[in-house]
């Protein structure tokens, strides 16, 4: 079991879009740029998360996506199963045909984690996942200062050993 790139490239795209979309519809150009993620690959995504309506198309000149709800009524989980991303930790695909004879000893285990992950990535909104960026970003600033002054300390400290 893993999130492959597909989910992971999901999220991000998103997160991306909520955080930009108040200026105007944002393009997957901008974000394949700022994410570094391929265009095409941007572009098949865009279309599923266009026909689980997470998303819409704004065409013509200045057009790009929009999302079609609010952050705080969009999951992490509806943006997986949008993608077709499987998060499935059976072997059998929860057929429960893991052996021949049927369920093998270790199946509902992995299928209570499935739905521990399911419920996990149901309650995270992209609403706290914009917030949480929106406040690294905020602090980004800060850190950059307190590491100048970190580094003039130390540059006093050596200056006075010198001494």
């Amino acid at each position: 079991m893993r999130l492959t790139t597909k989910g992971r490239f999901a999220v991000t795209a998103m997160i991306d879009l909520a955080l930009r979309q108040s200026e105007g519809p944002v393009t997957l150009a901008g974000i394949s740029e700022r994410q570094g993620i391929s265009l095409s690959y941007l572009e098949q995504l865009f279309g599923k998360l266009r026909r689980h309506e997470l998303v819409c198309s704004v065409r013509g000149p200045g057009g790009g996506y929009t999302l079609a709800r609010a952050t705080d009524l969009i999951s992490v989980a509806d943006v997986i199963i949008a993608v077709d991303e499987p998060l499935d930790a059976t072997q059998c695909g929860g057929k429960e045909d893991c052996r021949d004879e049927g369920r093998c000893m270790t199946h509902d285990l992995w299928s209570n984690l499935n739905k521990r992950m399911f419920e996990y990535l149901a309650s995270v909104s992209l609403a706290s996942l914009v917030e949480q960026q929106r406040e690294r970003l905020a602090c980004k600033p800060h850190q950059e200062i307190v590491f100048r002054e970190a580094r003039d300390c130390v540059s006093v400290a050596s200056f006075e050993a010198q001494a």
